[in-house]
């Protein structure tokens, strides 16, 4: 071949190559953070411990990748892979899993999001908006541990958002197929057994309105039991079990947000029932609300905070805690934040103030404080 003709077919080969190139793209993406955490009365003889949690500061550790191919016309396809690990020992987390936080595959197009594997539930992305602190070791997770743990396996999602509208749904044939838990006393619940459709489902659906300046949401989600499923509330009474596939649990949520300027508000309930076909287990429900507000100082200081309030009846017990929390932007990666927070439980109450990885569960009706100072990185 000529030395024109070779330079004309490199050409067209260098062309396509990087034409195929420019529609696909995958990206390496993280969170580090960790500090050190005092939490006093943190066992039932009243004793403090100073510690680095195993789980979150301000947001949990986390690494991934997520990819996108440009099909045309609108599609796409889409994959995620998130693995969260402990900073502290470098463990893995959500019960040693590879990708325990998000592994799933889809298609994205002009009418939505279809998507298949290990995804959040719509409790979780519902609660984004208005929920001011998140994921935060003194946040919603200190009084319901399954909200920033709102995942399940073998399950098929889809969102869709038109106008400011979103609407979305998940359908989950087992919600914890690997057999190692979702939420820490929430027993496992694997599912996909034959002749047993409803064992260990979890279905889940969302719908919100975002603008400029405020947004609402509402979601709505039922798990149904397994033979070694629970419903742990996570006030001190042991958990319930959920032995049967009729056995449910089931969260209901509304909330807003208000942006206005500077500040951002932000307040919510969410309802919690659990409900047994056994006879001798009564029905339980609890009622959580909360309210919180961040506000920019500066364009590097931040300061935020949220007041949570959760009663149960039938268990007769009651907390409220409040999260103060200042974060300093030391670039658009990294960060420096101090928090505390202090929980207070009625008489029968053994709620935690801290959601960093379990062992500070006070005495009845004891108080808690939580103090934390820590730095994240985010890649």
């Amino acid at each position: 071949m000529q030395a024109p003709a070779r330079l004309l077919l490199c050409g067209a080969l260098c062309a396509v190559s990087g034409a195929a190139l420019a529609q696909s793209s995958v990206t390496l993406y993280g969170i580090v953070d960790t500090g050190i955490e005092y939490v006093s009365h943190a066992n039932a003889e009243g004793k403090s411990v100073v510690r680095m949690p195993g789980v979150t500061g301000e947001f949990p550790s986390r690494w991934g990748f997520r990819g996108n191919e440009d099909l045309g016309g609108g599609y796409s396809a889409i994959f995620t892979l998130e693995s969260g690990f402990n900073l502290r020992g470098g463990d893995s987390g959500q019960g040693g899993r590879l990708f325990g936080r998000q592994a799933f595959v889809g298609v994205k197009s002009p009418y939505g999001t279809l998507s298949f594997g290990r995804q959040y539930t719509m409790t979780y992305l519902a609660l984004l908006g208005a929920d001011i602190i998140g994921p935060d070791i003194y946040g919603l997770g200190s009084l319901d541990a399954y909200v920033p743990n709102a995942r399940a396996d073998n399950s098929v999602a889809y969102t869709g958002s038109y106008a400011g509208v979103t609407f979305g749904a998940s359908y989950s044939f087992g919600r914890d197929s690997a057999g190692t838990g979702n939420s820490p006393g929430q027993g496992t619940c694997t599912g996909s057994v034959a002749g047993r459709p409803t064992e260990c489902r979890d279905w889940s659906v969302m719908l919100k309105y975002d603008a400029s300046m405020f947004g609402v949401a509402a979601s709505y989600e039922e798990q149904r039991g397994g033979s070694t499923a629970a419903a742990n509330f996570f006030d001190g009474v042991a958990p319930i079990p959920l032995i049967d596939a009729a056995d449910k649990d089931t969260r209901a949520h509304v909330s807003a947000y208000a942006n206005i300027g500077k500040l951002k508000v932000g307040a919510g309930w969410l309802n919690r029932r659990v409900e047994t076909t056994s006879i001798a287990l009564p029905d339980v429900r609890s009622n959580l609300y909360f309210v919180g507000a961040s506000y920019f100082v500066t364009p590097a200081f931040i300061v935020d905070g949220e007041v949570y309030h959760i009663g149960n009846n039938e268990h007769d017990t009651r907390a409220t805690m409040g999260t103060l929390r200042t974060t300093y932007l030391l670039s658009k990666r990294s960060a420096m934040y101090a928090q505390a927070s202090y929980l207070g439980n009625s008489a029968k109450a053994r709620y935690s103030v801290s959601g960093g990885g379990g062992g500070t569960t006070p005495a009845a009706g004891t108080g808690q404080t939580g103090v934390m100072v820590g730095v994240r990185h985010s890649f």
